[in-house]
C-alpha cells in the first residue's frame, strides 16, 4: 500500500478473534466448491471501515490466510498481488490511470468526515482556515474532503498551510500542542483529535459535500476467471452477512477492529457513528468518480478521464449476484 493509513506495524498486529454466536460455514450459505482456493485479500487493516471483511473472511477462512495489509496497489502491483482489496474510492482512481482492468465491486462503508480545527487559533468557521497549518494525507481520500470542504468556504488548499504528518497519531499529539491548528483526517484519528482538544475543539461536517466510499475492489482478470468468481461472489456475501450482523450488535466488528488496527476498544466505539456500514452499491459510484477525477487529474498535471472512460470501473454484477444467491 503506498500510502498507508495508518503506522505500518500497528497493520500488522494478528486478529485473533473467535466469530461468536456463528454457525458453521455451511449452515450460513458459505460453504464453497470443493478445492477452491481461499482468496488473498488485502486491505486497510488499521481502518475502522474494514470491520465486516475481518469478521467474513475469518468466517470463510478460519485457518487461514486473514486479511494482509495492503489496498488497490496490491491489486496492481508485481509482489503480494491480491485478488481483492479494499481502499477509498479514492485509491481505485489513483491506481486505475495506469491499470484501468481495476473494478470496484462493492461499497462497504460510507465514511461522514469532518474537519477538526482549534477555537483557540481563531477558527470559528470554515474560512476562517485561511492561513492555517491544517494535517492530512495526501493523495487520498482525507485530502480530497480536505479540498472540497475549503472549496465550500471559498478557498483553496493554496490558501492554508497544508502539513503531511506521519504516523497519522502526530496529527493528534500536533493539534493538541498547538503545532498544528486543524486536522482533516478519518477515524479515530478525528475523534481522537476531539478529544484531546476538549472544549476548544470546533468540528466542520462534511455532510452534503463529500462522503468517503470505501469499496472492495478487484481486477477484470479475477472476475473473468470462473472459480475466483465465485470465490468473489461467496466473499461478498458473507461481507452482507457479516455487516448485517454488525448493525445488529457492533461489538464483535468493534474487537476486530481494535485489535487489527491496534486501537482500545474505546477508540473503536467513540468513532463508530462516523460511518455508515452499507455493504451495498452506492448509487452516485460515477457522479463521485468523474468529480474526483478532476480533482485528483489536476493534482497529477494530466487530463482527467471522460465519464465514458471511467464507467469501466465500476462493475455491479457480483454484487448483485452476491444479493440474489444466498447460497
Amino acid at each position: 500500500m503506498s500510502i498507508a493509513r495508518r503506522d505500518m506495524m500497528a497493520g500488522l498486529l494478528a486478529i485473533g478473534l473467535p466469530l461468536q454466536g456463528c454457525t458453521s460455514r455451511a449452515a450460513a450459505g458459505l460453504a464453497g466448491p470443493a478445492g477452491a482456493a481461499p482468496l488473498v485479500v488485502h486491505g486497510a487493516t488499521m481502518t475502522v471501515e474494514i470491520a465486516a471483511v475481518l469478521l467474513a473472511v475469518r468466517n470463510l477462512y478460519p485457518d487461514g490466510p486473514a486479511v494482509k495489509l495492503g489496498g488497490v496497489a496490491s491489486l496492481v502491483g508485481t509482489e503480494n498481488v491480491a485478488d481483492v482489496a479494499t481502499n477509498a474510492e479514492t485509491q481505485a482512481l489513483r491506481y486505475s490511470v495506469a491499470r484501468p482492468d481495476v473494478r470496484i465491486v462493492m461499497t462497504l462503508v460510507e465514511g461522514h468526515y469532518r474537519i477538526v480545527a482549534r477555537r483557540s487559533a481563531g477558527i470559528t468557521a470554515l474560512a476562517d482556515l485561511k492561513g492555517k497549518r491544517i494535517a492530512t494525507l495526501q493523495f487520498t481520500s482525507a485530502d480530497y474532503f480536505l479540498a472540497k470542504m475549503l472549496d465550500h468556504a471559498g478557498l483553496t488548499p493554496a490558501d492554508v498551510d497544508v502539513r503531511q504528518v506521519m504516523p497519522l497519531q502526530d496529527m493528534v499529539t500536533g493539534i493538541a500542542n498547538h503545532d498544528l491548528d486543524a486536522v482533516a483526517i478519518w477515524e479515530p484519528f478525528s475523534e481522537n483529535a476531539v478529544r484531546a482538544l476538549g472544549s476548544d475543539a470546533i468540528e466542520f461536517s462534511g455532510k452534503g459535500i463529500y462522503q468517503e466510499l470505501f469499496n472492495v475492489n478487484t481486477t477484470a482478470g479475477a472476475l473473468a476467471d470462473p472459480q475466483k468468481r465465485g470465490e468473489i461472489v461467496r466473499l461478498l456475501r458473507a461481507i452482507i452477512q457479516a455487516n448485517e450482523a454488525m448493525n445488529r450488535d457492533p461489538a464483535e466488528g468493534q474487537a476486530a477492529v481494535a485489535a487489527s488496527g491496534g486501537y482500545t476498544i474505546e477508540e473503536v466505539r467513540q468513532c463508530w457513528p462516523h460511518h455508515g456500514f452499507v455493504a451495498s452499491f452506492a448509487d452516485d459510484m460515477l457522479d463521485t468518480l468523474v468529480e474526483e477525477e478532476i480533482w485528483l487529474a489536476g493534482r497529477e498535471n494530466r487530463p482527467p478521464r471522460s465519464r465514458a472512460q471511467l464507467a469501466p470501473l465500476i462493475d455491479r454484477s457480483v454484487y448483485e449476484e452476491a444479493r440474489s444467491r444466498p447460497g
